[in-house]
């Protein structure tokens, strides 16, 4: 009988079972800064046991730039919204011009945050549920912060959480030699000084050569940057498709 059935496309299952969606791995390409940004929450140790505040950061994925930040004592929809519309504000933000890539947690889907940006004109990304690697870029940022030499096993208060985090991205932004950037601070790259920095270090590069040749087997030549920054660099057979995506995002902004 199962036979028959399954024969003539009668058989399926009959248990009242939930069926997961289909989700769509993000794939997303940022040339320039103020592309493509990635934000997240991620939780700093109080005083005591179980309490914590929430440090909210937005991350540009291209400079690894660190756009906006806030720290609060709890992770709220409203705080979510602020942040991202006074980071749009001060970058100057035009419509069609971001993408926002965040994970599923709960102020990142809430129809609020949703709703600013489409008002705003912001393309909004997600990653897949329980998939970290959909959110690279936050999550480093979020360990380079809690390797940092100084980071407090916990903070006192939420001013000074605060404080410390107030210094430790205005060293990471103007002072970070990122590895990932040539050893470019992301300020650099954020601001388009890339190419004099550049400049200047094949300038040092050429004048220790002049003095010592004999100390290299080659004229040195300083490290560039990568032209391009991928959240899920496609696969070969998909390479045209996400171009063809990107050019499309590109026309409209």
């Amino acid at each position: 009988m199962y036979r028959l059935l399954q024969s003539q496309g009668e058989l399926r299952e009959r248990r009242q079972q939930l069926r997961h969606p289909q989700y769509r791995k993000p794939e997303l390409l940022a040339t320039s800064p103020n592309q493509v940004w990635s934000w997240d929450i991620t939780k700093l140790r109080g005083p005591i046991r179980g309490l914590h505040y929430s440090l909210y950061v937005i991350l540009d994925i291209f400079s690894r730039y660190v756009v906006g930040w806030l720290t609060a004592e709890r992770e709220s929809e409203t705080l979510a919204q602020r942040l991202i519309e006074e980071t749009i504000t001060k970058q100057q933000i035009e419509p069609g011009q971001l993408v926002l890539h965040a994970d599923r947690g709960a102020a990142m889907t809430s129809k609020s945050v949703s709703q600013l940006l489409a008002d705003l004109g912001v393309i909004k990304s997600h990653s897949r549920p329980h998939t970290s690697d959909d959110n690279p870029f936050s999550e480093a940022q979020f360990k380079t912060l809690k390797y940092h030499p100084q980071f407090p096993h916990r903070f006192s208060g939420l001013s000074e959480a605060n404080q410390f985090c107030r210094s430790f991205f205005h060293w990471y932004n103007q002072h970070h030699h990122h590895s990932g950037l040539a050893l470019l601070t992301p300020e650099q790259v954020h601001s388009g000084r890339t190419e004099l920095v550049l400049q200047q270090r094949a300038q040092t590069l050429n004048t220790a050569y002049l003095s010592h040749p004999e100390r290299f087997h080659r004229p040195p030549r300083p490290q560039l940057p990568p032209t391009a920054a991928w959240i899920n660099r496609p696969t070969r057979a998909n390479d045209e498709a996400s171009l063809i995506e990107q050019e499309s995002l590109s026309q409209r902004a």
